[in-house]
């Protein structure tokens, strides 16, 4: 069962999936493995994850070690409805398509959760956290969930602190060959993808503003200077503020970072980073974008509803007047990278998949042993993905020596 824009778009699809795979050899390395061991089998896993050509690699491979996949969007603007079509052609259930309205993204969430999971991989936290809300009569046979990204593993944090998770989670942001990788290479890289797409952008001799330095917003702000921006952080966290301040960015509150800035880009993963109270202030012609996960980091609705006039003046780019000057918003505050721009890189969502996978697997071998918390996949796990990407790069590296060995595991030798 599916449901999606096209199926004729199908081959398109397929040829854009043909290509990611190039360029996700750890990925289909963990595919084959699974092939083999088939963890999966008799299983039902419900995913809520961008439907995006690297996506249905992870999709391949889980069906690979004998799981039946049903999977919806994870963001109203990100699903590459191309891609949705190739996946329901191979036998997928999917739902989703670009544009959906929110009660359409709802419906479909539960269109998979209808499907009675035993894992569930999630981005954002909507899937969990609707299962839990509204239908926990299937929580007894879900072995374990899996999320993406750092909002959601915040929502889950919340839930454990409130003691209202009933089933594991691994934390799969946590590991490092996610947050340090998928998270600081690829959406510095497609970010700025997304707003080059839309607007044509003059990064150089620009002021670009970030608005938080976690692992995106690093990524982003080196990104930035690379082509040339002047970049101004903003943070709430002090040893943050002076990690970007040690790299070499102007720090300071929004408030006054919002009468310079050209560009400015939220990665906070919090509510009301730009209001209209930081839009008054701002020059004419500003633009404004979020790559953060939820659309609530700008207040689009509140400034669009102060501007006197709101019109589209290309896709994903709206102008709002703000008395005499305009200010831009891009896709509507939504994921700017995935809702005008195609996402990161496959390479980069390579890493991210392989720890998917392998957290899929580890709930399987550890079932029934683990409390209803959130986990973060042993770091053997994370060395055996970094090893597979270096392999597929080419990269050889030296192994300890039995006497180096010795000596980092001794606290007798020192001066």
């Amino acid at each position: 069962m599916h449901k999606i824009k096209d199926i004729k778009l199908a081959p398109a699809g397929l040829k854009k999936i043909e290509l990611a795979e190039q360029n996700m050899g750890a990925l289909l390395e963990i595919g084959k493995k699974l092939g083999k061991s088939k963890p999966f089998k008799g299983l039902r896993i419900a995913m809520a994850l961008h439907i995006t050509k690297e996506t249905a690699v992870l999709v391949r491979a889980l069906r690979a070690g004998g799981a039946e996949v049903f999977i919806t969007g994870c963001n109203p603007l990100s699903t590459q409805d191309d891609v949705a079509a190739a996946l329901a052609k191979e036998g997928v259930h999917v739902f989703g398509h670009k544009g959906e309205s929110a009660r359409e993204y709802y419906q479909f969430l539960n269109d998979v959760i209808k499907g009675k999971p035993h894992i569930t991989i999630d981005d954002g936290c909507d899937l969990v956290s609707e299962i839990h809300k509204n239908h926990p009569q299937l929580i007894p046979q879900i072995i374990g969930g899996c999320e993406e990204t750092t909002t959601g593993v915040i929502r889950l944090k919340s839930m454990e602190k409130d003691k209202a998770l009933k089933y594991p989670v691994v934390a799969v942001n946590d590991n490092l060959t996610k947050h340090l990788m998928d998270n600081y290479y690829g959406t510095g890289q497609s970010t700025l993808d997304g707003i080059m797409r839309t607007t044509n952008f003059m990064f150089a001799g620009k002021t670009c503003v970030v608005a938080g330095y976690g692992s995106c917003g690093k990524g982003v702000a080196k990104r930035l200077s690379g082509l040339g921006s002047n970049v101004i952080v903003t943070e709430v966290e002090p040893f943050r503020a002076l990690q970007a301040a040690m790299d070499g960015y102007r720090v300071m509150k929004m408030m006054d970072a919002a009468k310079l800035g050209d560009l400015f880009i939220t990665v906070t993963g919090d509510v009301d980073v730009i209001t209209f109270e930081h839009a008054r202030k701002m020059k004419d012609g500003a633009i404004v974008c979020n790559s953060g996960h939820f659309d609530c980091e700008i207040d689009v609705a509140g400034i669009k509803k102060k501007s006197k006039s709101v019109r589209e003046v290309r896709p994903f780019m709206e102008e709002c007047m703000l008395g005499a000057k305009k200010l831009y918003i891009l896709a509507d505050g939504r994921l700017i990278n995935l809702a005008a721009a195609e996402g990161h890189p496959s390479d980069v969502m390579s890493l991210s998949f392989c720890g998917q996978a392998l957290a899929c697997e580890y709930l399987v071998k550890e079932e029934g042993r683990l409390k209803n918390a959130v986990y973060t996949l042993p770091s053997k796990i994370d060395k055996y993905i970094s090893n597979l990407q270096l392999e597929v790069m080419g990269i050889a590296i030296d192994k300890l020596t039995p006497k180096q060995k010795k000596y980092l595991g001794s606290w007798q030798s020192g001066t």
